[in-house]
C-alpha cells in the first residue's frame, strides 16, 4: 500500500479505486478551512461535507472552473491521463465552479496523476487568464479509496448529482462538465 501525509494523510491500495477532490487555490476562505479542519467533534466524512457545503455555494472565492474554456482544459487533460499516458480509468468526474471530484481506477500512483494534472491545467488555465506564476490549485487534495461495490456506486451517484445538489441544474445529465453528460 502507497502512504504519504501532508496536511491530510493518503493511503492508496494497489487494485483500489480511488475518489478524488481537489479544489482552487484560495476556495475555501482561510477562516473556514482552520474551522473544519480543527473541528474534534466532526468525523472526516462530516468535515468534507461541510468543505463541500461552503464550495458548492461558491459565494466566495474564485470560480474560474465555470468558465468553458477553462472547464474544457480540465476534461482534456482527463482525456490524456486516460486515453495517451494509460495513467488511469475515468468511472466519473464533474467539474464545478470551484473544484473537481473524479472517480478513478489508477494505473499508476495516484500523487503522480494529481501532480500531473494539477500541473498541466493550473499552468494553461493561469495563461489563459493572463495569471502567471501564481499557484491555481490548492496545494492539498483530499481521496479515498472505494472499500465496496457498494460505496463505489454511492461516490459515482454523489459526483454526478453534484450540480443538482448545488442547484445548477435540475438533472446529472443536464451539466455539461461531467460524466453524466459528457463520458470520456
Amino acid at each position: 500500500m502507497t502512504f504519504y501525509s501532508r496536511h491530510l494523510p493518503h493511503w492508496h491500495p494497489p487494485g483500489k479505486d480511488i475518489f478524488l477532490t481537489w479544489r482552487l487555490c484560495g476556495s475555501l476562505p482561510a477562516g473556514i478551512a482552520m474551522d473544519i479542519r480543527n473541528s474534534r467533534a466532526a468525523s472526516a466524512g462530516e468535515k468534507f461535507r461541510r468543505a463541500e457545503r461552503v464550495l458548492d455555494n461558491a459565494r466566495i472565492g474564485p470560480a474560474w472552473l465555470r468558465d468553458p474554456r477553462i472547464a474544457e482544459i480540465i476534461v482534456r487533460s482527463l482525456q490524456y491521463g486516460q486515453e495517451t499516458l494509460g495513467q488511469f480509468v475515468v468511472h466519473a468526474y464533474v467539474i464545478m465552479s470551484n473544484h473537481i471530484h473524479i472517480l478513478i481506477e489508477p494505473n499508476t500512483p495516484v500523487e503522480r496523476i494529481t501532480r500531473g494534472i494539477k500541473s498541466a491545467t493550473g499552468r494553461e488555465s493561469n495563461a489563459l487568464l493572463g495569471r502567471s506564476g501564481r499557484p491555481f490549485w490548492q496545494d492539498e487534495s483530499f481521496d479515498r479509496w472505494v472499500r465496496s461495490s457498494t460505496e463505489w456506486r454511492r461516490i459515482r451517484a454523489y459526483i454526478e448529482r453534484n450540480p443538482v445538489i448545488a442547484g445548477l441544474v435540475a438533472r446529472p445529465e443536464d451539466w455539461p462538465w461531467s460524466s453524466a453528460s459528457n463520458p470520456l
